[in-house]
């Protein structure tokens, strides 16, 4: 009697621990995403990528002009400084943005963000939900009118539409779509778009009058030594 409780209740408890490691890899998966933000109107959207200033101070600048999306995307950096910065954007980052994170839902989802970009060449959307959870947002990447007829099939939350202009913040560049390049992946896209590549201050106007009514300007931001005065005049443009 004594060796058959003793085996139940090792068997009971090895099985306890496996259940509770099982549960706590899945809570992990997601635990901190926010839950599903409604796209209304995006207008200028931030992305923070090798900033002059620093990740922190032009996150604040973006945070302080309460812009609707601020993505982090550290392209060639180990997974470590990327989860290191991500966190720290996150406590900046207030209720009023959407923050993404750029190609990878994991980092997304353990650092609390409201979602993730995807390119071309990264998971499917569908891996992605299984990451991030069905209440975060996800954008993907478009350079051609295929991508986006096929990009909205896939229902994501929003879609990036360019580059329509030449635009060196990329190591291998997608060829510039120009205005009738943009133009036409508007009028296919179905779900909310985002139109950027080479954007600046002297030629959003001339974006705006052709069709876009959500930009993002990458470059004259990330570059300059005074981001919150760069958002003002772009905001000032797109109104």
């Amino acid at each position: 009697m004594y060796k058959k409780v003793r085996k139940t209740f090792f068997l009971k408890h090895t099985s306890a621990n496996e259940i509770i490691g099982q549960a706590t890899q899945i809570k992990s998966i997601g635990k901190n995403m926010s839950k599903k933000r409604t796209i209304k109107k995006i207008g200028l959207y931030g992305i923070l990528t090798n900033p002059k200033p620093g990740y922190l101070k032009v996150a604040q600048a973006m945070a302080d002009k309460k812009l609707s999306f601020i993505q982090l995307r550290m392209k060639n950096h180990l997974e470590q400084e990327i989860l290191t910065v991500a966190k720290q954007l996150r406590k900046i980052i207030g209720p009023e943005s959407i923050f993404i994170i750029n190609d990878s839902p994991h980092i997304a989802a353990e650092v609390g963000a409201d979602g993730v970009h995807l390119g071309q060449s990264d998971m499917s959307i569908e891996e992605a939900r299984k990451i991030v959870g069905p209440d975060a947002i996800i954008g993907l990447s478009t350079h051609n009118p295929e991508q986006t007829i096929a990009a909205c099939k896939k229902q994501p939350d929003y879609i990036g539409v360019g580059p329509v202009f030449p635009t060196p913040t990329k190591k291998i560049p997608d060829p510039a779509i120009g205005f009738d390049g943009m133009k036409k992946m508007l009028e296919l896209a179905t779900v909310p778009a985002v139109v950027l590549g080479g954007i600046n201050h002297s030629n959003i106007q001339a974006v705006l009058d052709n069709g876009a009514n959500s930009v993002c300007a990458v470059r004259c931001i990330n570059a300059s030594d005074n981001p919150k005065k760069e958002i003002d005049r772009l905001l000032e443009i797109i109104g």
